[in-house]
């Protein structure tokens, strides 16, 4: 079966690397906003700014990264920044031992965070692209796929078990470790790599900055991919911090229901992240971003029904449930189609342009919905997000236009 086929030693090591990544993400999911929420006795609007200035800060210092990232070695790059992660977390729990931890540092982590997760990311894909081959690519990122919602299905009960009984930086702890233990995993893939070649004329100045929101906007399929996945990721990141606030504070969910609550439903991941390949093989990816796409928009209004009690737990997990299986059935493919329709040379900076134009409208997404929960409530903006992603899908590309950019190749496979 196509899908279980091994895709060499190297792919093993940086799976794992991911993996254990992953599932200390997983354990820390949440983290900062409920340590801001317990700790920090942190309002619905600080909560918010957490989740949105820190990313917003982060995507603006790993612009100038991406042109640097381009042109070195992808492994000592992602080795660098998992050091970097590893450095900025572990600082967290230190400063909370010593009664030193504040709302102003937090926000500093959480920049440093989503700076070197963007070059992280950035230069995973320009790796992958050259350790695997192209009919691998979905096989690829479906594994990933796989292993990141599996780890948010494991990762959360613990996390909110281990907060409960050792305190609310513990998860924090874990995650900080997890970006050690996969420099080291990172570092048993060994040498091997070549060293990029740069194009004549060589990138300089603002245009080797711009270079990879050049080539999305200009591509018509990847720009109507880029503007949808923004605003929809933007929308589904927003309402995180407004339910850590409802569900917490005004329904008095416990911290271990309030992980339950994200994490069974993360077993969807599972299931979508396995049906990607015959998926596409079956209907071609332009249904796949049509139906799919449309179907990842639809649920999110659910949130705004939650009450306290087990009915509410339960809604929060089915609203979740039909959300993940979409998103992990999606995201897979879209990443597989970013990656064969972007030039080598390209990589690093269109997948930074990606991430840092998702980051800036979580950041901005978050940041209104917080400043609307304020004035209103947590629920009146939980309505709003989920009454506004209902439009998205006008912006996925037609049929047509994917028939019209697909290369020869890859038309066989959809």
């Amino acid at each position: 079966m196509k899908g279980r086929r091994p895709l060499g030693r190297r792919f093993g090591w940086l799976w794992t690397a991911y993996a254990v990544s992953a599932y200390g993400s997983g354990l820390g999911f949440g983290a900062l906003p409920l340590i801001a929420v317990l700790a920090l006795d942190a309002s619905p609007a600080e909560v918010s700014a957490l989740s949105a200035v820190g990313p917003a800060v982060g995507a603006l210092i790993a612009l100038p990264l991406a042109p640097w990232v381009e042109f070195r070695r992808k492994r000592p790059v992602m080795i660098a920044m998992d050091l970097t992660r590893f450095a900025a977390m572990v600082t967290i729990p230190v400063a909370y031992a010593f009664g030193l931890l504040g709302f102003v540092q937090m926000l500093v982590v959480s920049a440093v965070v989503a700076s070197a997760r963007i070059a992280f990311n950035a230069s995973s894909g320009a790796y992958l692209k050259a350790l695997v081959r192209p009919d691998d690519l979905l096989v690829a990122n479906a594994r990933f796929e796989s292993t990141n919602w599996s780890s948010i299905a494991v990762g959360p009960p613990l996390g909110g078990a281990a907060i409960g009984l050792f305190g609310p930086v513990v998860t924090v702890v874990a995650d900080a470790l997890s970006y050690l233990l996969s420099a080291l995993c990172l570092t048993a893939i060994g040498d091997g790599e070549e060293a990029p070649q740069r194009p004549v004329p060589r990138p300089a100045g603002a245009g080797a900055l711009l270079d990879g929101w050049r080539h999305i906007l200009t591509h018509p399929v990847l720009r109507a991919l880029y503007l949808n996945n923004m605003l929809v990721g933007g929308l589904i990141m927003a309402t995180e911090p407004l339910l850590a606030v409802l569900l917490l504070r005004q329904l008095g969910f416990p911290a271990w229901q309030y992980g339950l609550a994200f994490a069974v439903p993360c077993l969807g991941g599972l299931i979508g992240s396995r049906l990607a390949g015959p998926v596409v093989a079956r209907y071609g990816r332009h249904r796949v971003f049509r139906t799919i796409g449309t179907l990842r928009a639809v649920w999110l209004i659910g949130l705004a029904f939650v009450r306290p009690g087990i009915v509410g737990l339960v809604t929060v997990m089915a609203v979740e449930l039909a959300i993940i299986i979409n998103m992990s059935l999606y995201t897979p493919v879209l990443a597989t189609y970013r990656l064969e329709h972007t030039p080598r040379h390209l990589v690093a900076r269109t997948l930074s342009a990606w991430s840092i134009g998702q980051q800036v409208s979580i950041a901005v997404l978050t940041a209104l919905a917080g400043l609307l929960a304020d004035a209103t409530s947590p629920r009146t903006a939980l309505t709003a997000a989920g009454l506004l992603i209902l439009a998205t899908p006008l912006l996925l590309p037609r049929e047509d236009l994917m028939a019209a950019h697909e290369p020869e190749p890859s038309r066989s496979h959809s």
